[in-house]
């Protein structure tokens, strides 16, 4: 079998997982939502996961700046961290949901549309980032490197703005906790 092949066979045995993961996060994410626990918890996450995705941000420019620099190790490490902050980010965000009522945005005029427009499109794209984050996972630990930075150059932007905008997000809220 030549390179091509086994590259293909390794990617195939992995698309089941990432489809399965790509459905059952968001599902698994919305079911949780309407869970609701009665337990204070000992901090108050949101400036936390809001740091985290800042810190997302700028592992992920960060690995850019690796790559570009041909720092392949550095870049793989950058990444491996930006995903396990992603993880981070997910769990207490839901447990943030699962143990506190939403806040509601109080702005009012062209903030306010301004605000749940970049709300919109954060969830929106923390969806659709799921798989695009996966699939070029897959592809370089596999050694399918041509494809991988094919779809990096899709995923990093995707990526990038879910974290930036989850600050923003953030920011725009915390006058109304």
């Amino acid at each position: 079998m030549n390179n091509n092949t086994n590259q293909l066979l390794n990617e195939t045995k992995y698309n089941k997982l990432i489809v399965a993961l790509s459905i059952a996060i968001p599902v698994v994410v919305a079911i949780l939502f309407g869970v609701k626990i009665d337990v204070e918890l000992p901090v108050f996450l949101p400036p936390i996961y809001a740091t985290t995705n800042a810190i997302t941000a700028f592992i992920l420019v960060l690995a850019f700046i690796a790559i570009q620099n041909k720092k392949v190790k550095l870049h793989e490490r950058l990444m491996k961290f930006a995903i396990i902050l992603s993880v981070l980010f997910l769990v207490m965000y839901v447990l943030y949901h699962m143990t506190s009522d939403s806040t509601k945005f109080g702005g009012e005029g062209v903030i306010k549309y301004v605000y749940y427009f970049i709300l919109i499109t954060h969830i929106l794209m923390s969806i659709a980032v799921i798989p695009f984050v996966l699939i070029t996972y897959v592809r370089a630990i596999t050694n399918n490197i041509e494809k991988h930075k094919k779809i990096a150059k899709i995923t990093f932007p995707l990526w990038l703005y879910v974290a930036i905008t989850g600050v923003v997000v953030y920011i725009m809220i915390s006058p109304y906790y």
